[in-house]
C-alpha cells in the first residue's frame, strides 16, 4: 500500500465491487489530503456514490480496503470525525430547521456553535421554520448546517448545490472553500462541471467502474489540447468537422462552435471562407470540455 494513502483521512484501495452481474468499482485507489477539495466525476453509473457509501461503511467492497484515519469506517470513533451530504435525506418534515440542529450537534463533543452553523450555512430566518416547509434549496442549506455542525475533518458532498439558486449555489461554495482552508478533507461529486472547477484542488474521473484520469484541475483541462472557437457565421458546421486540425463542430443557434487543435489556422480559414463572421471567441479547453472528451475517448475505447 501506498504510504501516502495510507496515511490520508480518507482512502480506498485496490476496491472492487459488484451487484449481482454488475461492476460498480473495478480496482479503484483514492485517498482524500487534509486542507483539499477531490473532485469525483462521471456519468450516471460510473461509481461515485457507490464510493462515497464504501468510504462511509455503508457498504463493505468485495475486494480491497476501505479506510477512514487507517481504521475500518464501521468505527464508531472515526465516523465522529466526518461529515456527510448525501443526494437524499430523510429528515423529519415536522421538527424545526433548530431542532434538528440542536439534535444533531449533541452528537459531538464540541460542535460548532447555533451561530456558526447559521452563518456557515446561511440559514438566517430558518430556526423557527419546519424542515417539511421549506424549499429544497433551503433543505439542501439546512442538510449542509447538519453535515459540518460537528467540525469534520472529513467531508463528504454528494451532489450538495442541486436545487439551489445561482447565489445560493456560489454562497455555498464559499463555504466549502472555508471548510477546505481550515484543514478539512472534501470529496465533491457534482454534476455541475462548473462547480467542480471554482473548487476542486484534485480532479478524478470516474467511468464504468474505473478511474480512467486524475490530476490537478489545470493538469486535467491541459490533457486536452483543442481550443474552444465560437463565431457567428453562416457556414456549415458539417463541412467545418472535415478540415484538418478541427475535432469536432456544431451548430449552436446562429453560432458555430469548433474544438480544434491548433486553433490559429482554423481561425484564419473561417474568416477567408466567411468575411462577414462576427463575434468570434478562442478560449482554451475548461474542465467541462476535458471531461467530455476523456469519457468520449474511454466509451471509444
Amino acid at each position: 500500500m501506498d504510504p501516502q494513502h495510507a496515511a490520508a483521512p480518507a482512502s480506498l484501495h485496490g476496491i472492487h465491487k459488484r451487484y449481482g452481474a454488475l461492476t460498480a468499482l473495478d480496482g479503484v485507489d483514492l485517498a482524500l489530503q487534509p486542507g483539499r477539495v477531490l473532485a469525483l466525476l462521471g456519468p450516471n453509473g460510473a461509481g461515485k456514490s457507490t464510493v462515497v457509501s464504501l468510504l462511509l461503511g455503508l457498504q463493505r467492497a468485495d475486494a480491497g480496503q476501505a479506510l477512514l484515519f487507517g481504521q475500518s469506517p464501521q468505527d464508531i470513533g472515526v465516523r465522529r470525525r466526518v461529515g456527510v451530504m448525501l443526494q437524499s435525506a430523510a429528515l423529519p418534515d415536522t421538527l424545526h430547521v433548530g431542532e434538528l440542529l440542536a439534535q444533531t450537534r449533541g452528537y459531538y463533543a464540541e460542535a460548532l456553535s447555533v451561530a456558526d452553523c447559521v452563518a456557515i450555512a446561511g440559514l438566517d430566518g430558518l430556526l423557527r421554520r419546519r424542515y417539511g416547509a421549506l424549499s429544497g434549496g433551503q433543505q439542501r442549506r439546512v442538510q449542509f448546517a447538519l453535515a459540518i455542525c460537528g467540525r469534520p475533518q472529513v467531508l463528504f458532498l454528494d451532489e450538495p448545490t442541486t436545487g439551489m439558486d445561482i447565489q445560493a449555489r456560489r454562497q455555498l461554495w464559499a463555504a466549502i472553500g472555508e471548510r477546505a482552508a481550515a484543514g478539512c478533507a472534501v470529496l465533491l461529486t457534482t454534476h455541475y462541471l462548473e462547480e467542480a472547477e471554482a473548487l476542486a484542488d484534485d480532479v478524478a474521473v470516474l467511468q464504468a467502474g474505473r478511474i480512467v484520469a486524475r490530476g490537478s484541475v489545470s493538469q486535467i483541462r491541459a490533457s486536452v489540447l483543442q481550443r474552444c472557437i465560437r463565431a457567428q457565421t453562416d457556414l456549415d458546421a458539417d463541412a467545418i468537422a472535415c478540415w484538418p486540425g478541427v475535432h469536432s463542430a456544431r451548430r449552436d443557434g446562429a453560432a458555430i462552435e469548433i474544438q480544434a487543435e491548433p486553433a490559429e489556422p482554423i481561425v484564419a480559414r473561417l474568416l477567408q471562407a466567411d468575411p462577414h463572421l462576427h463575434d468570434l471567441e478562442v478560449r482554451r479547453a475548461g474542465l467541462a470540455d476535458a471531461f467530455l472528451a476523456i469519457t468520449d475517448q474511454q466509451e471509444a475505447a
